[in-house]
């Protein structure tokens, strides 16, 4: 009972916010994002509801199982939030739970922002049907901006609600299951409103953290190589994105016309899949990354993998100073995360370059 108090109020509080909006902002957007969050509100029952039905899908029940093993290790090994996040599970009978949409301008390389209550500014829109999603984008796309639009199967509320397991999570394997969870509760622990790199980067980094300690507890030779190769690939392809991600940068800065940035723009990304077609070649394992080099090419989706990696080195190395004591890490990063952002910058490049510095935020 107190559960559904909980979310009421803050269901309520939610419906305040986008009534106080109505006056400076799209009342429809904010009125389908209420909605749409209410559907997986009132989706979601109890993991131990549904494990304990006879009558309960036996792949559903299994897969639910691991998950509450995950969610027990998060909390007992990684220090995340003993909360009632993904203990709940919610079937919304599509793929995707958002669809995000990115965009950026034709010759630049800087995501468009959108402000929201409570998130601050963020490098996406996101939307609970698809047909919106696309409507959205092809509206951007006639005001010049490259634009991708993405499926996300989950998403944080930052503690405002407790989380569900959802239906889209599942065919997930194992590996990327912990990612997912680690990850979303992360954003939990940490949330910089209007810096969307710090609070990813940030994330996966302690996604990286979790999955290598579950591996460790739960996982055989098999799962640690396995978990070692993905790291490596994803690092490759990191790389491979950065370095024509630096040229286009070179490339909007430069002082050529226009019309000759659009021609040697379309080469860079030219170029930049015929080096995919040769690692492939090389490396079969690589073709993991089919499907996001089978999409249109352009300034936005190549700036969504920054969001994600750019600050993970820094995340890592203040993780390592720490002697990987979650604990302590969660608090220096809570400490920069108070900072101007110009200084949290500043603090997190000292971290990388072993400038002990950085650690005059513990004080």
């Amino acid at each position: 009972m107190a559960l559904q108090i909980s979310r009421a109020f803050r269901f309520a509080v939610m419906v305040g916010s986008v009534m106080w909006l109505s006056a400076c902002a799209n009342l429809p957007y904010y009125a389908q994002a209420v909605g749409g969050h209410f559907e997986v509100v009132h989706r979601a029952q109890p993991i131990s509801r549904i494990v304990a039905n006879p009558d309960a899908d036996p792949k559903l029940k299994h897969f639910l199982s691991k998950v509450v093993q995950m969610r027990e290790f998060a909390s007992r090994e990684l220090k995340l939030p003993d909360n009632l996040s993904y203990t709940s599970y919610a079937d919304l009978e599509r793929p995707y739970v958002v669809w995000n949409v990115f965009a950026s301008p034709e010759l630049s390389l800087k995501l468009k922002k959108w402000c929201f209550v409570q998130v601050g500014c963020v490098n996406y829109r996101g939307f609970f049907s698809q047909a919106d999603a696309e409507r959205h984008a092809e509206e951007l796309r006639q005001e010049g901006y490259d634009v991708y639009v993405g499926g996300i199967r989950a998403y944080s509320t930052l503690g405002w609600f407790s989380d569900p397991v959802l239906n889209t999570f599942i065919g997930y394997s194992e590996m990327n299951l912990a990612r997912l969870i680690f990850h979303e509760l992360a954003h939990q622990v940490v949330y910089v409103p209007g810096d969307s790199v710090f609070n990813e980067s940030f994330a996966t980094a302690v996604e990286q953290e979790g999955v290598r300690r579950w591996f460790e507890s739960n996982g055989g030779a098999l799962e640690q190589a396995a978990l070692i190769a993905r790291q490596e690939r994803e690092a490759v392809f990191v790389e491979l994105v950065f370095s024509h991600r630096k040229r286009l940068q070179a490339l909007f800065q430069s002082d050529i016309s226009d019309a000759e940035k659009r021609i040697r723009k379309a080469r860079i990304f030219e170029e930049l899949r015929e080096e995919f077609s040769h690692l492939k070649t090389e490396r079969a394992e690589f073709s993991s990354y089919d499907r996001w080099f089978a999409q249109p090419l352009n300034n936005a989706l190549l700036a969504t993998v920054s969001i994600y990696t750019q600050l993970v080195p820094a995340f890592q190395a203040i993780l390592q100073k720490h002697d990987r004591d979650m604990g302590r890490f969660f608090d220096t990063v809570a400490r920069i995360s108070k900072l101007p952002k110009h200084e949290r910058n500043l603090m997190l490049q000292k971290a990388v370059e072993g400038d002990q510095q950085w650690m005059m935020v513990e004080r």
